[in-house]
């Protein structure tokens, strides 16, 4: 007996009639649509820390952020979303609500923003350690990024504070007696 040119084979049939399988497939299928959303998207993780108002503990909000092809694009729109300030409204933001990003410039693995000038007047804590969080906060999302310079309309800010902190990293390698 011949078997028809469009009917499924004997072993396809025999590998899809178990149960196991068949999820098997499916659970396949579901990977790579949802692979291919993500791929679509263009969405990409960025974590922003902000400080509570009230105890000020550090609580991480995670933003989904458009990816572009362009590292300092993407550097900058995480700098936006770090001036826009936290969701909750039990966190305070970093800077002054009317603070704005006058320019970034990402050159030689060297991130240059420059802040208007409200960033001087904190809403809590102080000016350094806002400024410090967003150094940080820019060095933990972008690994390729080697160094940032903050500048406060048009003047460097804390320069010499932050070139100590971030010159000497952890190095739990080293045993001291």
């Amino acid at each position: 007996m011949r078997r028809s040119p469009n009917a499924p084979s004997p072993k396809l049939v025999i590998f899809f009639s178990r149960r196991r399988h068949r999820r098997l497939i499916y659970l396949i299928i579901i990977c790579l649509v949802a692979l291919g959303e993500f791929l679509y998207s263009g969405l990409v993780r960025r974590t922003i820390v902000f400080y509570s108002s009230i105890e000020g503990n550090t609580v991480v909000e995670d933003r989904m952020l458009r990816r572009s092809e362009d590292r300092e694009t993407d550097i900058r729109r995480y700098v936006d979303e770090v001036l826009l300030g936290p969701a909750s409204p039990n966190l305070d933001p970093l800077f002054s609500r009317e603070t704005r990003l006058n320019s970034l410039i990402y050159r030689g693995e060297v991130v240059y923003a420059d802040l208007s000038e409200p960033a001087v007047w904190p809403v809590s804590g102080d000016v350094f350690r806002g400024l410090l969080t967003l150094n940080e906060g820019i060095r933990r999302n972008f690994s390729f990024v080697g160094d940032v310079r903050l500048f406060i309309d048009g003047n460097e800010a804390f320069f010499e504070e932050f070139r100590g902190i971030f010159s000497d990293p952890a190095d739990n390698s080293k045993t001291t007696l």
